[in-house]
C-alpha cells in the first residue's frame, strides 16, 4: 500500500482530532484546546490536552504525544493500515490501491536508512580514533560538553577517497552512491563524498538519519566550509528542518520555536538550554519548512546573522512567508547585533541575553518596513517613490485579502508619515499669520477633485460619504479597497474617488482634522441626515457610521453587476440564473429597507440637535443609482 506524505497530510486536515479522542475519553473545552485525565497513565489532575487547530494531543506528565493516526494506534491498539483506513472513512477519503512501483522505493529507502545509520556509527567511531584527534580539539575550543557531543551525534570523516566504502563494504557501492555517501566523476570514478570534515548526522522527524553535513576543521581557499548530502530518495532539502526532531518537543513547552542559520547556532542554543532552534540547509527557508514551523508554533522567530547577508536572508524568508500567510500564523523576526551570529551573542552575552531577545521579536511587518526604508539612502523623490513600490509589491504578494488590506493600510500610514513630515503651515488673515485647522490638499489636486464633483452627482448620499471621508482623512485608508472597487464600476463618482485616494496618501493619518477646504474642496451636502458631517458628534461614533454608509454605497453597483451577469448567463443554465437572481434581488430589497432604516436613524438624530430637515419630511433618496 503506497501511502505519500502528502496523502497522509491530506487526511490529518480532513479528521477533527478531539472528535477522534472524544469517542474514547471525556474531554473539557480550555480555551483554544481541550484537556482531560491523560488515559496513558494515572493521574488526578488534567496534564493531556488536544489541540485541533494544530492536529497533535499532548500530555504535559508522561510526554504522549501524537495525531489522529497515532492516537488509534497507541489508545485503540491497531495496526497502522487499518487505522488509516478507518480515519479514511470517516473523512471521506479513498485509501490508495497498493501500488508495486510505490512499494519497492519505500522498500528502498527503507535500505537506505541502514546505510545512513551504519555510516552514522562510522563517523562516531572514527572521531574516538587517532584520526580524530583534531576534530575533538575543534570541539573542544568550540566549548561543546561531551553530552552536547553526544546528543547531536557529532563525527569525524577521515581523509580518504576509499575508507567509508572500504569499512562498510557489506552494502553495495550503488547503495552507498544513492545514498548520498559516495559520489562519482564524469568518467565513473567513485570516491567518499565527506573527508576530513566534522560531521554531523541530519534526522528526520522521527530521529532517523537520513543525511549529513560535514564542516572541514580549518579554512582552506576554494574548499567550502560545510558540505551537505545530496539529495536522495531520504533527504529532501527543502523539506527538511535541522534538530526539529529535538525542537518540536522542546517548542511545545516554550510555546516558541527559533530558526537560525546553521547547524552551529543550533548546537551553541542547545548548550545554552534553548533547545526549540532548527536551521535550514544552508539554502532560504523555503515554503514547505515554513508550513513545517507553523505545525510547532503559529509565530516561528526567525534569528539570523546581524550581518547583511543574515538580513537579506531573512528578508528571502519573509518573501517567501507572505503568499503563505493567515490569520494568527506569521513570523517574528530578532536582529542580532551587527557583525553577530546566535553563537557569537550566546558567548558575549550570555543565555539569559538571548532569552530577552527572542522575548520581543519584531513583527514581520516591523521587518519588512525597516529593511526596505534603510535599503538604499531616500534623499530623493524618486527614491522615496522606489520605497513605496518595493512596499506595495510586497503587499500584493500576500495571499489572504485581509492581510493584505491591513498590511497596505498600515504600509501606506507609514511612508505618507516617514515622505510627508508634517509641517507647519501657515496662512494669512487679516493681517496676522494663523496655522490652519487641518491637512490641506495640494492646490492641483484640490482643484482636480472639484472638477470631478463639480460635474454632479447623482444623489446627495454619495456626497455626503465623500464630504465624510474629508471630514475624516484617516478612514480613507481603510476603506481604500472597497472604495477602488467602487470607483472601477462608476463612472460618475469614481473621479472623484480616485483623486480622494491619490490624495489621501499625502496626509498626516495622525490628525483628527478635517482636510482644510480653504484651496476648493466642496463642502458638505446642505441639510445633510447623517450624523457623521454634524458639528460636535463623537469621533468614534462618526468613524463607525461612516464606515457604514460606505458599505452602503458600495454594496448596490457591486449587486447589480452580479444580477447582470447572472441575467447573462440564462440561456446557458435558466434554472441556476434564475435561482441566483432571485437571490440577488432578495439582497437588493434588504439593502433599499437598510438604506431606509440609516436615513431615519440620522434624521432622528438630525432633530435632536435641531439641525435637520424635520423627521416627518421625506428623506432624499440615498442610494446611488436607480432603484428596484
Amino acid at each position: 500500500m503506497a501511502l505519500s506524505p502528502q496523502w497522509l497530510d491530506e487526511l490529518r486536515a480532513r479528521i477533527t482530532l478531539s472528535a477522534v479522542v472524544g469517542r474514547d475519553v471525556r474531554l473539557t473545552k480550555a480555551g483554544r484546546e481541550f484537556k482531560a485525565c491523560c488515559p496513558f497513565h494515572d493521574e488526578k489532575t488534567p496534564s493531556f490536552y488536544v489541540n485541533d487547530a494544530k492536529g497533535f494531543y499532548h500530555c504535559f506528565g508522561c510526554e504522549a504525544h501524537g495525531d489522529a493516526i497515532g492516537w488509534m494506534i497507541e489508545q485503540r491498539g491497531m495496526a497502522f493500515m487499518d487505522a488509516v483506513k478507518e480515519l479514511a472513512a470517516t473523512a471521506g477519503m479513498e485509501v490508495p490501491a497498493p501500488d508495486p512501483v510505490a512499494a519497492k522505493r519505500a522498500e528502498k529507502r527503507a535500505s537506505l536508512v541502514d546505510v545512513t545509520r551504519a555510516a552514522q556509527e562510522w563517523f562516531v567511531t572514527r572521531l574516538r580514533s587517532a584520526d580524530g584527534a583534531k576534530a575533538r580539539d575543534y570541539l573542544a575550543k568550540r566549548g561543546f560538553s561531551d553530552r552536547i557531543v553526544a546528543e547531536f551525534g557529532f563525527g569525524y570523516a577521515p581523509d580518504s577517497k576509499q575508507a567509508l566504502a572500504r569499512d562498510l563494504s557489506r552494502f553495495e557501492d550503488d547503495m552507498l552512491l544513492e545514498s548520498g555517501m559516495r559520489t562519482e566523476t564524469e568518467d565513473g570514478n567513485r570516491y567518499d563524498r565527506f573527508r576530513d570534515r566534522l560531521m554531523l548526522p541530519i534526522q528526520d522527524q522521527r530521529g532517523r538519519v537520513i543525511a549529513f553535513g560535514g564542516r572541514i576543521l580549518a579554512d582552506r581557499e576554494g574548499v567550502a566550509k560545510y558540505l551537505n548530502s545530496p539529495d536522495t530518495p531520504l533527504f529532501d532539502k527543502g523539506r527538511t528542518l535541522y534538530n526539529l526532531h529535538r525542537a518540536a518537543p522542546a517548542a511545545r513547552q516554550s510555546g516558541r520555536i527559533v530558526v537560525v542559520e546553521g547547524y552551529m547556532d543550533v548546537i551553541a542554543l542547545a548548550a545554552a538550554g534553548i533547545g526549540e532552534a532548527v536551521a535550514p540547509m544552508g539554502t532560504a527557508l523555503t515554503e514547505q519548512q515554513i508550513e513545517l514551523l507553523w505545525r510547532q508554533c503559529e509565530r516561528p522567530i526567525l534569528c539570523f546573522d546581524g550581518d547583511r547577508a543574515g538580513q537579506k536572508a531573512a528578508m528571502r524568508a519573509i518573501s517567501r512567508a507572505l503568499p503563505l500567510l493567515r490569520p494568527s500564523h506569521t513570523l517574528g523576526i530578532v536582529r542580532l547585533p551587527e557583525g553577530m551570529d546566535p553563537d557569537d551573542f550566546v558567548r558575549a552575552h550570555g543565555a539569559g541575553a538571548m532569552t530577552e531577545l527572542l522575548a520581543a521579536p519584531d513583527s514581520l511587518l516591523d521587518a519588512m518596513w525597516q529593511f526596505e526604508r534603510d535599503a538604499q539612502p531616500l534623499d530623493t523623490p524618486e527614491a522615496k517613490a522606489g520605497l513605496k513600490a518595493r512596499l506595495l509589491e510586497h503587499v500584493e504578494a500576500i495571499g489572504h485579502p485581509d492581510i493584505r488590506s491591513l498590511y497596505k493600510r498600515e504600509l501606506l500610514e507609514r511612508f505618507s508619515a516617514f515622505a510627508f513630515p508634517p509641517r507647519e503651515k501657515r496662512e494669512w488673515t487679516r493681517g496676522n499669520w494663523k496655522k490652519p485647522t487641518g491637512p490641506t490638499l495640494a492646490p492641483e489636486v484640490a482643484n482636480r477633485l472639484k472638477r470631478a464633483m463639480s460635474g454632479g452627482l447623482r444623489d446627495d448620499f454619495a456626497g455626503a460619504v465623500l464630504a465624510g471621508l474629508a471630514r475624516y482623512p484617516d478612514q480613507i485608508a481603510r476603506h481604500e479597497d472597497a472604495l477602488s472597487r467602487f470607483a472601477a464600476r462608476d463612472r460618475n463618482v469614481g473621479p472623484a474617488i480616485d483623486l480622494l485616494l491619490e490624495a489621501a496618501e499625502t496626509l498626516d493619518f495622525g490628525a483628527d482634522s478635517p482636510i482644510s477646504l480653504g484651496e476648493g474642496y466642496p463642502a458638505s451636502p446642505e441639510n445633510t441626515r447623517y450624523a457623521f458631517l454634524f458639528e460636535g458628534t463623537d469621533p468614534g461614533e462618526a468613524r463607525e457610521e461612516l464606515a457604514e454608509a460606505v458599505s452602503l454605497l458600495v454594496e448596490r453597483p457591486a449587486l447589480e453587476a452580479a444580477l447582470a451577469a447572472a441575467t447573462a448567463r440564462f440561456d446557458q443554465d435558466p434554472e441556476g440564473s434564475f435561482a441566483e437572481q432571485a437571490r440577488l434581488r432578495e439582497r437588493l430589497l434588504a439593502l433599499n429597507e437598510r438604506l431606509k432604516c440609516f436615513g431615519r436613524r440620522r434624521a432622528t438624530a438630525s432633530s435632536r440637535k435641531d439641525t435637520a430637515k424635520p423627521a416627518d419630511e421625506p428623506a432624499s433618496e440615498p442610494v446611488h443609482g436607480s432603484q428596484d
